[in-house]
């Protein structure tokens, strides 16, 4: 029997019950045209209904209308397990209602369980997570009311703590490639990145489940070369030819050749950043690149770090990022993940064992809410549910740890000239807290393990020292008291030689780091 049938075809195979690994990073790699197809048959039978969707990666920009917020319904869904939520608000308003169970688990360790799955293994064990929301201790990564069931535990191995994330059988795999032949040996070649697809597939094939796939084109049978088969037919049970409007590369380009490295584009095509608060914390960090570490940018403020070292012309830095990317520049908005110009691009399972392994050298991810020890929140405000995604991965095993954000948020205005910074207007929201709703990169763990952690905002900078959340640097231009002090719930320590900021930071022209 041919593989090739139509979206609703495959999605017959789906069972009420079901459990579903779904492929995807934002917009790269994400069937789009089963999402809808599964929506569609729900919305006009009812079935297939009690789903359990697992995803590594949040698919989505932010609306209703794409990606994984397309199985955003009441009933469809039984249980969610998801690495980024941020982008997916119809998941987020189900769990905050507490109509579906929800956890929330760190991205590379879902990726990494998708592995665990396919080799019938009882989970991953790691240290990821440990004193953070993740730990039994104090969320155990349950996301509402009635999620009940233990999916994380605490184990003690040779006299240390770890963390187990018990695997389970799947069901259905959804993932995407470029090209099938009528086998289902499937190229990824004009794909922004392979993710976890591979991995997907062989978790279901493992389980005894259904491996969909969408894909641009059918090709002959044996017209792609063994080494551009990145999913082997042997795992593939359905292959959809998906409609162009649901088969884009990311959800900013149909398709950009420089992201799977079928062209190069010069550099100093991507327009600089505006001088604003924005750049100026990106400048900041850039300050502190190591041309010799191997760096990871996190999804927010840091995409502009890219930004900036590009505008200066730093030389062959080695940026990072989670999707399996390495090299060139990585991409911000809904095209991040993606790369214009790198080196490499491979697995994220592959990419989480380096980041896990401790493979990182430099890590500058965002700033939402700081409380006095240090501790970080970035993944929930009340219903508004952002997920931990890569960023506990990342934070707990990079020896160099950099929060960028602005000092307050929602209404600020700055003005910026002559080398200082005056802020016309304050945020309303203060993100320097009493305390947080959630413990998503914790300040004693970092002490433990000898982490250098700074915290770089627009007009102060913070050191992590002797486990101490100490204010190093101010903005010149801004008083201390009325523009940082009374803009926090807490007195910080403040470094004895307390210091101005560079200048530099506040101005138009180039800064000059390449010299440097």
């Amino acid at each position: 029997m041919s593989k090739v049938m139509s979206a609703q075809e495959a999605i017959s195979l789906i069972k009420d019950g079901d459990k579903i690994g779904v492929g995807g990073f934002i917009g790269m790699g994400h069937p789009q045209e089963l999402s809808v197809a599964i929506e569609k048959s729900f919305l006009e039978t009812g079935h297939p209904r009690d789903l359990t969707v697992m995803f590594s990666a949040g698919v989505g920009d932010g609306t209703p209308d794409l990606g994984l917020n397309h199985m955003g319904h009441e009933g469809l869904l039984k249980r969610i397990i998801g690495g980024h939520w941020g982008l997916i608000p119809t998941f987020q308003k189900l769990v905050f209602e507490n109509k579906v169970e929800g956890y929330n688990l760190p991205l590379g360790t879902i990726s990494l369980m998708f592995r665990e799955i396919a080799g019938h293994r009882p989970g991953v064990i790691t240290k990821i997570g440990l004193k953070t929301f993740i730990d039994p201790r104090l969320e155990g990564a349950k996301m509402n009311e009635r999620t009940k069931e233990d999916l994380v535990e605490l184990i003690n191995m040779d006299g240390e703590e770890w963390l187990r994330y018990k695997s389970f059988p799947l069901d259905i795999a959804l993932i995407r490639g470029t090209y099938a032949d009528e086998d289902g040996n499937c190229s990824m070649c004009k794909e922004a990145a392979t993710l976890d697809s591979i991995s997907i597939a062989q978790a279901v094939k493992n389980s005894g489940g259904k491996v969909i796939l969408q894909v641009e084109k059918v090709v002959e049978r044996g017209s792609l070369k063994p080494m551009d088969v990145k999913i082997p037919g042997i795992y593939v049970d359905a292959i959809v030819v998906a409609d162009p409007e649901n088969h884009w590369q990311t959800y900013s380009d149909p398709y950009n050749p420089s992201f799977c490295g079928e062209i190069r584009v010069p550099v100093d095509s991507i327009e600089p950043m505006p001088l604003n608060a924005r750049k100026v914390v990106c400048r900041r960090a850039a300050m502190e690149l190591d041309p010799s570490a191997v760096i990871n940018l996190g999804i927010g403020m840091p995409e502009g770090i890219a930004n900036v070292a590009n505008e200066e012309g730093l030389p062959g830095l080695k940026m990072t990022v989670e999707a399996g990317g390495i090299g060139g520049v990585p991409m911000n908005g809904t095209a991040f993940g993606a790369c214009t110009n790198p080196d490499a691009i491979i697995d994220q399972t592959y990419q989480f064992d380096f980041y896990d392994g401790g493979g990182l050298d430099q890590a500058f991810l965002g700033l939402a809410e700081c409380d006095p020890k240090g501790d970080i929140n970035v993944s929930r405000f009340g219903p508004k549910i952002a997920g931990c995604g890569g960023f506990i991965n990342i934070t707990q095993t990079s020896p160099v740890v950099v929060y960028c954000g602005t000092f307050t948020a929602k209404g600020l205005k700055e003005t910026i000239a002559n080398g200082k910074l005056t802020i016309d207007q304050e945020g309303q929201i203060k993100k320097f807290k009493n305390h947080i709703e959630q413990v998503t990169f914790s300040a004693d763990y970092a002490n433990e393990t000898g982490q250098k952690v700074l915290y770089i905002t627009e007009r102060a900078v913070f050191k992590l020292i002797n486990g101490k959340l100490t204010l190093i640097e101010i903005a010149p231009g801004v008083d201390l008291q009325k523009d940082i002090l009374d803009q926090m719930e807490f007195k910080p320590y403040i470094a004895e030689d307390l210091k101005l900021m560079d200048a530099r930071l506040f101005t138009d022209e180039i800064m000059g780091l390449k010299e440097e």
